[in-house]
């Protein structure tokens, strides 16, 4: 398996005046895979995995590759063709189940896809989210999407608004209420929590029903995300189901 270590680790052939130093006349020679666009990006995204996006800059992805930087720019012209590039490759890991006509069977089956291809990836969130036009594929994945409510009666209008509704949903991300809290931070976090039962009762049962940490409850502690999610995008999918039955458009509406 790939691994973010070096040029010994990856199998990597590159041009002599790309290499860093020399190799020794000693070493066996080794048949090496030629360095191209696809190599850096999987590279990149093995670095972005494995250290966070944070570390990843081209002079880093080099040393990784084992050549120098100059070397990286015969195959992606600068840093945001790099990050677009990993992106295009992360959305082209998006299963697309064969459709079975039930467009809200496939609609869901498409977005868990997505959320599934990107979870892998934990900062591939953050770099979709940064790009100031879509890539090719995401523009591939949208647009299919978008047909599996087209195909099957949806009218364009609603469409439209379910698309607005879903918003980052489409790409299997839900907007947290509260950030999560910094680890830092710990003291201010605690007292606020003890102080909601006075403060905020409604808060507070919400709280502890979301911990559940109610006596005898027998479950563990925390909200399970992958339900969260799925509890929301079933009750948007199914107000969308009651809208184009009612035969809902934007000009009845209100």
């Amino acid at each position: 398996m790939y691994t973010c270590q070096g040029p010994h680790h990856i199998g990597l052939e590159v041009q002599p005046e790309d290499v860093l130093g020399s190799p020794s006349n000693e070493d066996p020679p080794v048949r090496r895979e030629t360095l191209s666009r696809d190599r850096v990006l999987r590279g990149a995204i093995e670095c972005a995995d494995s250290n966070g996006i944070e570390s990843l800059s081209m002079r880093s992805l080099a040393q990784e590759l084992g050549v120098v930087p100059m070397a990286l720019y015969k195959h992606v012209t600068n840093k945001d063709d790099l990050l677009d590039g990993m992106i295009e490759a992360v959305v082209g890991e998006i299963v697309s189940d064969p459709t079975t006509g039930e467009w809200k069977h496939d609609v869901r089956q498409r977005i868990l896809a997505a959320r599934a291809a990107l979870r892998r990836h934990a900062w591939s969130r953050a770099v979709l989210e940064s790009r100031s036009a879509m890539t090719p594929a995401m523009l591939d994945y949208l647009d299919s999407l978008t047909g599996l409510f087209l195909a099957d009666g949806l009218s364009v209008d609603l469409t439209h608004h379910v698309m607005h509704a879903l918003g980052n949903r489409m790409w299997g991300f839900s907007q947290e209420l509260f950030a999560a809290t910094p680890r830092s931070d710990t003291r201010s976090f605690n007292a606020q929590r003890a102080a909601l039962p006075g403060q905020h009762p409604h808060l507070a049962e919400i709280a502890r029903a979301a911990l559940r940490d109610e006596p005898g409850s027998g479950a563990g502690p925390g909200c399970d995300e992958q339900s969260e999610f799925e509890f929301a995008l079933d009750l948007v999918l199914d107000g969308v189901e009651i809208l184009h039955a009612m035969g809902w458009s934007s000009a009845s509406a209100g």
